[in-house]
């Protein structure tokens, strides 16, 4: 048994710490999201990046191990970023890391509801870290239909608008609230939690900046 961390920086980018190995995901170009500045020497053993675009693609800003090592056994699996199979703004990459006993989906900017064959690779997934704002990904509506029908221990809302954090396009946090009324507001940059204890709740977390 080993301690997991979730690690905010804002949008959709996090860090995840286990057993002494860490990963960064989605890391953002300073300047690509208003209100959030990437701070500086963060280091992980590796990053994975959903796509290409510069709000999500930032892996030269993270010091990472050299070489990098595949500590969480990734997996990954491709969807459009829109709703128009990538005609739109091109695919994205679900990412699936393993840490421990504790399975972690990152959806990236996944823009259209899964597949039956998609549900099936995201069912018996213990924490979920999903897109709520809409507009250029999945809304809160969307996204409260996969998890209902995913069943995530832990779930972690990302890329929305809070304050003047965030695009003016997608949905502020109160309106995300709306479709998830247990949701807690964590105060916090991070959680923590043992791998076989992973919390059921929905959750969002302040940013490290």
């Amino acid at each position: 048994m080993a301690e997991v961390r979730i690690e905010s920086y804002g949008h959709s980018c996090y860090r995840i710490t286990y057993a002494g190995k860490s990963a960064v995901l989605d890391p953002y170009e300073n300047g690509s999201v208003p209100g959030l500045r990437l701070p500086e020497n963060i280091t992980a053993d590796c990053v994975y990046c959903s796509h290409g675009h510069g709000d999500h693609n930032a892996a030269h800003l993270i010091r990472t191990a050299q070489p990098e090592t595949d500590c969480f056994r990734a997996e990954f699996i491709t969807v459009p970023h829109d709703d128009a199979e990538g005609a739109l703004r091109g695919m994205n990459r679900v990412t699936f890391l393993h840490a421990g006993n504790c399975r972690i989906v990152h959806m990236g900017d996944i823009g259209r509801m899964p597949t039956e064959a998609e549900y099936q690779l995201l069912s018996n997934v213990e924490v979920l870290l999903i897109p709520v704002g809409g507009h250029y990904t999945i809304d809160a509506a969307q996204a409260a239909e996969i998890i209902a029908k995913t069943s995530p221990k832990l779930t972690v809302l990302m890329h929305y608008r809070k304050a003047d954090r965030g695009y003016d396009v997608i949905a502020d946090i109160n309106d995300v609230k709306k479709e998830f009324p247990s949701l807690k507001e964590l105060d916090e940059t991070c959680i923590c939690f043992d791998e076989n204890e992973v919390p059921e709740e929905i959750i969002t977390l302040e940013p490290v900046q």
